[in-house]
């Protein structure tokens, strides 16, 4: 059995911040577009997470494939997580996934860059149980990388 919900750039924060809070083991996001205003929301919950030993792995688009002030932007919050124990892969050839997986439990996936977002019109979709995490985490690969 699993559970499923819509969350839209509204309503997605509140649910995906209380999960991030409720994780015990690991955190992966991807997020091709990382933003010093956003990350403002996430700081405090990363540092509580590193300090419990809860593992967090960014996979975001290399900074020097950015354009506009995102390069930057991208590379100061990259060295923050660095810094606090988080690790960060980086990708290259128009990184574009948004999901991420909490405890390989919880699947997010959908339009919305997790680490950037402010403006647009976005939607995810939250799978709990029912092994799509699990799945999704064989198909893409991450045993090579974690």
């Amino acid at each position: 059995m699993f559970n499923t919900s819509l969350h839209n750039e509204k309503t997605f924060y509140t649910q995906f911040l209380a999960d991030l809070e409720a994780s015990q083991n690991e955190v992966i996001i991807e997020s091709p577009f990382i933003t010093v205003s956003r990350m403002k929301t996430f700081w405090p919950i990363f540092h509580r997470l590193v300090e419990r030993g809860v593992e967090i792995y960014i996979v975001t688009r290399d900074p020097r494939e950015h354009v506009d002030d995102y390069d930057e932007q991208s590379e100061v919050e990259i060295q923050e997580f660095e810094t606090i124990g988080v690790q960060v892969l980086l990708c290259t050839g128009n990184h574009h996934r948004k999901l991420a997986i909490i405890d390989r439990n919880i699947l997010w996936e959908g339009s919305l860059n997790i680490l950037s977002q402010a403006k647009s019109r976005e939607f995810m979709r939250r799978l709990k149980d029912g092994g799509f995490a699990v799945d999704l985490f064989n198909f893409i690969g991450y045993e090579k990388y974690l």
